[in-house]
């Protein structure tokens, strides 16, 4: 008996495994050669079992829905809460902004303070750019028939980019600040120390006549000092990138390789830059016609 069972045994274990591969063989033969038949009986179960997993979902749907607005609920709360909060912060800020802004009319109307005038501003487009390597200028697609005259300041939302030094009637020409001719008076926020932001054609111009060379440090802002009478004080121009050899020199803000529009502002400080002299009319020149006459009377 003992043989015998272990020789069935064996005997499985020998047949047991080609028998699987000539099944699996044949379904796979059977699928190919009847596809249809497969795929009917794979669509009938489908249907049967429809309605049994339409049931089962419904409730486990019903629950996810819930519990998404059991949690919109709570977070609606919170949002609510933090709304409140931050709204009497705001009106404590709007009580201490009407405050200061009365007390800075009051005191204003007791020293007679001249207010600020207000600045009038034109978007332009730059239409060309000099493209040299001794010329950092562009060409903007405003003139004075926009309201543009020669020293207004250009910006863009980072910072300051040049002055207006031609004007036509429809185009005018920006001096960039990178150029060897621009000369801007600056002045180190936070120290208040005083230069001059000159252009050398490079990416990075650099700061000249500085009163106390040694108070800058790499990262200082420098924004315009307002002396001269050319730009107004406090426009952002860049941050002190390196200092090498005792020369400080500036990152601009403005991306000057990539302008496509600038800003140009009127702050009512361009008439006090002086004008660039008239061309002189030519003198009308004599007909000849007169001196052979006064031949012909000798």
């Amino acid at each position: 008996m003992i043989r015998l069972s272990a020789h069935l045994r064996a005997t499985l274990q020998r047949t047991t495994p080609p028998l699987l591969i000539v099944l699996s063989a044949a379904i796979i033969l059977l699928g190919k050669a009847d596809q249809t038949m497969f795929e009917s009986l794979r669509t009938t179960l489908t249907d049967d079992a429809a309605p049994a997993l339409d049931a089962v979902s419904r409730p486990l749907a019903a629950a996810a829905t819930l519990v998404d607005r059991v949690r919109g609920l709570f977070e609606v709360y919170r949002d609510n809460r933090r709304l409140e909060r931050e709204n009497e912060r705001l009106l404590q800020w709007q009580q201490i902004a009407l405050k200061l802004s009365a007390d800075n009319h009051n005191l204003q109307a007791l020293l007679k303070a001249v207010p600020e005038q207000t600045a009038s501003y034109v978007t332009a487009r730059v239409i060309a750019n000099s493209g040299g390597s001794y010329v950092r200028t562009v060409m903007i697609n405003a003139g004075a028939a926009q309201g543009l005259a020669r020293g207004q300041a250009a910006t863009i939302g980072e910072g300051l980019v040049g002055r207006l030094t031609e004007v036509g009637q429809r185009a005018s020409r920006l001096l960039l600040i990178t150029d060897l001719n621009s000369r801007i008076p600056v002045v180190i926020e936070g120290s208040h120390v005083n230069a001059v932001l000159a252009g050398d054609n490079s990416e990075r111009p650099q700061l000249v006549f500085v009163d106390e060379p040694q108070r800058i440090k790499v990262g200082d802002r420098i924004i315009t000092s307002g002396e001269g009478g050319v730009f107004p004080p406090g426009l952002p121009v860049g941050l002190v990138a390196t200092l090498e050899h005792g020369i400080a020199r500036v990152e601009p803000y403005a991306e000057l390789s990539q302008l496509g529009y600038v800003l140009v502002a009127d702050y009512g400080l361009s008439g006090g830059l002086p004008q660039p002299a008239p061309v002189a009319a030519r003198p009308a020149r004599r007909s000849k016609q007169p001196a052979a006459d006064e031949a012909s009377i000798r």
